[in-house]
């Protein structure tokens, strides 16, 4: 097959946009908190407003891609974070925000089923392992980045005796005073509209689904639902989304909450760190994955994720600096282990079971306020501690597993393992 390398950059630089607005969040949350006077609680609606699009639109993108083609589905798609991000930057209430951060995240997950099969035919299937993990290195550098974005906005944005380029002097006849963080909203409003400039222009090749990335009847997926097999892999996917964003979302304002630690200056180096260190442990877990059995490595990285934790929320804020950000390396095998666990545990409906598994991103929306709810009760560490029990979900995935086909290894091919779920 032909390889179309324009196509290819053009998926990873929507990779990036997509880490790049996803994860900003994070460090955005003490500012948001505090800017429209939020209980923990309703701040952490905000995530649950955005990830709980992903569980809504997740099926029913893979659905629409078959009807439409990828182009019109990823100009919908850019249209909508374009929508979402306007409003907010134009009218920036919390009212608005909950509306405009789903809007935003439906647009998202509709790119997000996109842009895999496009990969595969832009880059050649004999090449899609490769770019596959290149993506999500691409996804964890734009994710490390952000943090650093918004702190440089913010501060010479508050600050102005510090020199402005033309950037910051634009967004300071826009943005109000007293909400610089504001300013990445209208920058993610520009990149929006831009992104549906490029994919306007560009053209495209045509998308044949694969019978494995194909969303196959309503039936199929009931029938799905009804199997314990799956349910339990959802439930993973559910704990693994729910952990790692009721982990970066807090991590800020943790930071200031006990060790007084400035979001813009400090907080957002323990987020940018938490991403950074997940991109390395995406890059350690190729190299553990061809000497150990996967079920092994998610039972160690899950059994140290929950002693850092503990150590992190219990620790001096030199300890907490280091052990929270540290999550994001115990957390950067879980996707791709349980995913792969889950999918080769069936032997058909790859397709429909695979959207069901992206259906289950919305733990990412419950687990936030969740904490957010406890934080209000007990105490924010007291709160995070819930996620001890998501943890521990993870960990027994790889103790009851039993795909059907396990991970190939050094001197051992990928033989059947016997047994069921």
């Amino acid at each position: 097959m032909k390889r179309n390398h324009f196509m290819v950059f053009l998926v990873m630089l929507i990779f990036v946009v997509i880490s790049f607005v996803t994860n900003i969040l994070d460090p955005l949350e003490p500012n948001i908190q505090e800017s429209f006077h939020l209980s923990a609680f309703a701040a952490g609606l905000m995530p649950f407003a955005f990830f709980a699009a992903y569980g809504v639109m997740s099926i029913p993108a893979g659905m629409l891609i078959e009807r439409f083609d990828a182009k019109p589905v990823l100009i919908a798609a850019f249209l909508l974070a374009f929508l979402g991000s306007g409003c907010f930057a134009l009218r920036p209430t919390y009212g608005v925000a909950l509306p405009s951060l789903f809007t935003i995240a439906v647009g998202f997950a509709m790119l997000q089923v996109v842009i895999n099969p496009l990969l595969r035919v832009a880059g050649g299937e004999e090449h899609y392992a490769f770019y596959g993990n290149l993506s999500q290195l691409v996804f964890g550098g734009a994710s490390f980045l952000s943090p650093h974005i918004y702190s440089y906005l913010v501060l010479h944005l508050k600050d102005p005796a510090l020199p402005r380029n033309v950037l910051t002097a634009t967004l300071a006849r826009v943005v109000p005073p007293d909400l610089p963080w504001l300013s990445l909203y209208w920058v993610f409003t520009v990149i929006t509209l831009a992104m549906v400039l490029v994919v306007a222009m560009v053209r495209m090749p045509k998308m044949e689904l694969k019978e494995d990335e194909r969303v196959e009847s309503l039936g199929t997926l009931r029938s799905l639902l009804k199997n314990r097999t799956v349910l339990l892999y959802f439930i993973g996917i559910f704990c693994y989304v729910g952990t790692e964003q009721g982990v970066a979302f807090w991590i800020s304002k943790f930071l200031e909450t006990y060790h007084k630690v400035d979001p813009a200056q400090g907080g957002h180096t323990a987020v940018a760190g938490f991403w950074g260190l997940m991109m390395a442990g995406c890059a350690l877990g190729l190299v553990l994955l061809k000497l150990f059995d996967q079920r092994r490595i998610l039972i160690v990285f899950g059994l140290c994720g929950a002693v850092t934790l503990v150590v992190g929320l219990f620790g001096s804020r030199v300890v907490a600096m280091i052990a929270l950000p540290m999550m994001g390396f115990w957390c950067s095998v879980m996707w791709p282990l349980i995913f792969a666990l889950a999918l080769n545990s069936v032997d058909k409906h790859h397709g429909s079971f695979a959207g069901i598994l992206c259906t289950a991103i919305v733990g990412g929306a419950f687990l936030p306020p969740i904490i957010g709810r406890l934080g209000d009760a007990f105490g924010l560490r007291f709160g995070m501690l819930a996620l001890l029990a998501t943890l521990g979900y993870i960990i027994s995935i790889g103790i009851w597993a039993r795909p059907l086909i396990g991970n190939a290894t050094i001197g051992k091919s990928k033989d059947p393992i016997s047994g069921s779920a």
